[in-house]
């Protein structure tokens, strides 16, 4: 495979590091957060916004994009990067998630999978082989092999399964993807939960395959917190140090500090963006409620700490005056905010790790209060 990642600098004393995913759209700085847009936009935010916050990448969704405006449409455009106005490197999400997600709709096979349109119950069938296509005719920078993964709890032998699957899938993905000439990246998703005999096998079995990178998939669904961050450090002493790791869909800054420190490089998750338009705004002392009665005259900003346009320019009155009136310009402000505040934490993790000092930046940052709402 094309040798596409470059470790730039290495914490002293955790597995932390920082590098550059290098893609024909551009560089990507890691440790890196990708904003969700799945439809081809980050929801209340412009391209030109989500830029200027310091984002190197997006995530859009291949299942989505097939189903709408369709990859006919999209190539006559140029693809995807012409056709939403995005010059910076893209991700492609596969569809497993929307196997999981949508379960109730999917019939999964050998074969592939058997989706009910949710839209309109048009039945369509996806091989490994067709999600690669679709992706190669978006033409994002990073595509995922099509992988299967269970709610949480399942059986042992319903993970074995699924994990046999993945392990198929990821093969005939691989192969199929040789047959395209392309600048794009193949990275493949382990699974197998919190049981570290079936994890350990689905990575060993991909990392046979040898895809450009690897994620880890099927994690934050419900099962312990400290399982799951003992697979991901499991994981970290298994998988190959000179390819990028992704830790699919997890969000809470928590959850981030600790998967830096055990080796992550590339994050992404809805949650900064969905809980802006909900009216959860995180900041650097707490987590706010802006429809809250209390900030009904507040002259204070969001964080006095944030250099965000949302902090420098409004009031949480204003702001709560926003969201009560369900104001399109309340999701906007609110989405910057919390959009600068994540790419803002990626920004200090790397510095942090380049100055061998992630250790005091973790701690500082895990000791802020997520939960409670600031006063």
């Amino acid at each position: 495979m094309k040798k596409s990642f470059k470790i730039t600098a290495q914490d002293k004393d955790t597995s932390a590091r920082t590098g550059i995913i290098k893609t024909t759209h551009g560089d990507i700085r890691t440790p890196a957060f990708a904003p969700v847009a799945s439809q081809g936009a980050v929801k209340a935010l412009p391209h030109n916004l989500v830029k200027d916050l310091g984002a190197d990448l997006i995530l859009v969704n291949a299942y989505h994009l097939y189903l709408r405006p369709g990859l006919e449409t999209i190539s006559e455009m140029g693809g995807i990067h012409s056709f939403i106005s995005w010059d910076k490197p893209i991700l492609s999400d596969s569809g497993g998630f929307q196997i999981y997600s949508l379960a109730s709709l999917v019939k999964v096979k050998r074969s592939g999978v058997q989706f009910a349109s949710h839209l309109d119950g048009t039945k369509i069938f996806l091989t490994p082989e067709d999600v690669v296509d679709i992706q190669y005719y978006l033409g994002t920078d990073i595509m995922m092999a099509l992988d299967y993964f269970l709610p949480y709890p399942s059986s042992k032998e319903d993970m074995r399964n699924a994990v046999e699957l993945t392990s198929h899938w990821a093969e005939r993905s691989k192969k199929h993807f040789l047959t395209r000439e392309s600048s794009q990246l193949l990275w493949g998703i382990t699974q197998g939960s919190i049981d570290w005999e079936l994890r350990k096998k689905s990575t060993e079995e991909l990392m046979a395959i040898d895809f450009d990178g690897y994620a880890l998939g099927g994690l934050g669904i419900g099962e312990p917190k400290s399982q799951f961050m003992e697979i991901v450090e499991k994981s970290d002493a298994l998988l190959p140090k000179e390819k990028p790791r992704y830790l699919m869909g997890i969000g809470y800054i928590k959850d981030i500090l600790e998967a830096v420190d055990r080796g992550v490089d590339l994050f992404d998750c809805v949650l900064p963006t969905r809980n802006a338009r909900n009216g959860t705004i995180f900041t650097s002392q707490g987590k706010i409620v802006i429809k809250n009665k209390k900030y009904e005259t507040d002259e204070r900003p969001l964080d006095g700490n944030c250099s965000c346009y949302t902090c420098t320019h409004f009031s949480r009155a204003y702001l709560r005056h926003l969201y009560e009136r369900s104001e399109i310009t309340s999701a906007i402000l609110n989405t910057i905010h919390n959009l600068h505040f994540y790419l803002d934490i990626f920004a200090k993790i790397r510095q942090a790790i380049q100055k061998k000092m992630y250790k005091n930046l973790k701690k500082k940052l895990i000791d802020i209060n997520t939960e409670d709402d600031s006063e």
